[in-house]
């Protein structure tokens, strides 16, 4: 996900989306323990996009 992507949303939205990413890489991390991961990138990813969303985020809400 791109950061022009995320700063288009709104608070509420950047924030919805957060849960979704959130509840993703907790099945990520599943996979990885039981050794059954399609993609390993993916995890990196994930953390990525979190940590843009909540800087995105925290742009926004000291705006």
């Amino acid at each position: 996900m791109k950061s022009e992507e995320i700063r288009n949303m709104t608070e509420v939205e950047i924030e919805n989306k957060l849960l979704v990413l959130k509840e993703q890489l907790f099945n990520i991390r599943s996979e990885v323990t039981t050794g059954r991961i399609e993609r390993p990138n993916k995890f990196r990813e994930l953390r990525k996009d979190i940590a843009r969303c909540n800087t995105i985020l925290k742009e926004k809400i000291s705006e």
